[in-house]
């Protein structure tokens, strides 16, 4: 029987899905492993990442001693636009309010600061308001002014939203004791609306960790880089929006050159960009912006741009070039699919809709769209509207549906494949790479090496402006994007930006993309050991409270 006690870092992305085996007493890893994530079925990612470790490494499930979790699911969730849809209910606040909800509605209620109500509720109105929610939404959020002081109105409110409409109900006092209605109701609508993507999480991992005996001692990192039982996350989705960049700021602050760095993770969705300063990772002292709303989630200081490896590359109608921030499976990567020739093109056509691998015809059989995808095969949005005779708006929406439900994947064009293209990459088939960049490129006058490196250079411009609106940020309290939104494209002013911090990067598309931006901004960049995982390093450091 051995001693030795180990640890496993997992870290669930939009993309892949890494773990890591360490040595509990010296931090030593001893075995990594990389999946894609299967988000038709997360726990099949995660057990064959999980599978990979324990059978390469022969440890036991019993002498697994932690499971540390990150993820940047929310975090890619709330950059794609993508969670349930949630109401919002106000009481005793009369001014606007602007939040990614279906629609908010003010009645009279609230307290005073000494606790004492101020407006009595009014009961009609709530009843009225939650009859017009009732069908509209998936769930809702009640808040009531100065309800950190006394809560009874946002309880009351609660059991009548119950009553009339069975759907979870989410009080913003249980997710801060902060001043600030607007903030606090902000965090309970995120909470509210990540809460399907993080039940999803949950029962995947669950159901591997169950499956192979490691579910006794199982954390998730927060996005203030603190460790939360899993148990918990479905009813605090919020505080796990940093979680990819709280295990990010940890991996740097363990395998940074300097004291000071910048940290940047290249994922297949999104880029996360952090600091660290002074061996430390980088916190909010009032609350994150998430989305562009102001919150009352602790987190690293981080900022988050939909722009990774697998964007969606694309064309307008007009020819117009956009990288992100969809995700869509790369043409290289994807797997029994019409050759982009026959289909690929501006707008509608820039991307190919098909059905999930394991769906069968009778769970396609409750939708039109995806029974004529399980009897034609794929298709784009340009067929399905004309076949449907559906207004565009409508598809698109409905089309985002079924992929959020994940009945339904997306395909095209992406940095990946622009890396395949000018053989920079080889993990799938080139040839579907470059027929794409073939057809795009001949659509907007360029070869299909030009057009893969426009893909390149665009993408590296988001990512680069969101370093530099970081540093701007936590240097100066504003972001280049609100001071000179166009620098680069002036026709007068030539501005440049100089970084003397080192990058660190992160994740396996890294290399390919930082090296340029580094050189563009004058610094240099390093890849530790272990980079292509390490969200995953950085979250069982964390968890086990040490920094390597």
């Amino acid at each position: 029987m051995t001693d030795k006690k180990y640890g496993i870092g997992l870290d669930t992305g939009g993309t892949y899905t890494d773990a890591v085996l360490i040595d509990l007493a010296d931090n030593s890893v001893l075995l990594t492993a990389k999946n894609p994530t299967t988000h038709f079925e997360l726990s099949r990612g995660i057990s064959l990442c999980l599978r990979d470790i324990l059978v390469g490494s022969k440890v036991k499930p019993q002498d697994v001693e932690l499971v540390a979790v990150s993820t940047t699911l929310a975090t890619n969730a709330v950059v794609e636009d993508k969670g349930d849809k949630v109401g919002l209910i106000l009481a005793g606040f009369a001014r606007h309010c602007s939040l990614p909800v279906v629609s908010t509605l003010y009645i009279d209620g609230g307290h005073n600061i000494q606790g004492e109500e101020d407006t009595p509720l009014d009961i009609e109105a709530l009843v009225q308001a939650v009859t017009d929610l009732k069908g509209n939404v998936d769930a809702y959020v009640v808040c009531a002014s100065m309800s950190i002081k006394n809560p009874a109105h946002e309880m009351v409110m609660a059991k009548a939203v119950s009553l009339i409409d069975p759907q979870p109900v989410f009080m913003s006092h249980e997710v801060s004791t902060r001043p600030g209605v607007k903030e606090r109701a902000a965090t309970a609508v995120l909470n509210a609306r990540l809460r399907p993507v993080m039940e999803d999480f949950l029962m995947g991992m669950q159901d591997a960790l169950v499956a192979l005996g490691l579910a006794h001692n199982v954390m998730i990192v927060r996005g203030d880089a603190t460790p939360m039982p899993i148990a918990d996350t479905p009813r605090q989705a919020a505080s796990t929006v940093a979680s990819g960049p709280a295990a990010t700021a940890w991996y740097g602050l363990s395998f940074a050159p300097q004291d000071d760095a910048v940290i940047v993770d290249v994922g297949g969705t999104s880029t996360d960009v952090t600091m660290v300063r002074h061996r430390k990772p980088s916190l909010t002292s009032d609350g994150s912006l998430i989305g562009g709303w102001q919150t009352h989630v602790d987190s690293v200081q981080m900022s988050t741009v939909g722009a990774g490896g697998d964007s969606h590359a694309a064309l307008d109608e007009r020819g117009e070039l956009s990288v992100g921030p969809d995700r869509v499976l790369p043409l290289a990567m994807a797997t029994r699919i019409i050759a982009p020739s026959e289909w690929l093109g501006r707008g509608l056509r820039s991307r190919l809709i098909a059905i999930s691998p394991d769906l069968t015809e009778q769970e396609a059989g409750h939708d039109p769209v995806l029974v004529y995808l399980y009897q034609h095969g794929p298709a784009t949005p340009a067929m399905l509207t004309s076949h449907f005779q559906l207004a565009e708006i409508s598809l698109v929406s409905h089309l985002r549906d079924l992929v959020k439900s994940q009945f339904a994947f997306e395909t095209g064009f992406t940095p990946t494949d622009a890396l395949h293209v000018l053989g920079e990459l080889a993990l799938g088939d080139k040839e579907m790479a470059r027929q794409g960049a073939q057809v795009l490129g001949a659509a907007c006058g360029m070869s299909p090496e030009g057009f893969a490196q426009e893909v390149l250079t665009r993408l590296g411009d988001k990512i680069e402006a969101a370093i530099l609106d970081h540093i701007l940020m936590a240097e100066a309290g504003k972001t280049l994007a609100g001071f000179y939104p166009d620098y680069r494209h002036h026709p007068v002013l030539d501005i440049r930006f100089l970084v003397k911090l080192p990058l660190v990067g992160i994740g396996a598309a890294a290399p390919f993309i930082l090296p340029r931006i580094a050189q563009r901004l004058g610094t240099e960049v390093v890849f530790p050991e272990h980079y292509e995982v390490g969200n995953a390093l950085g979250a069982i450091l964390m968890a086990s409270g040490s920094k390597g």
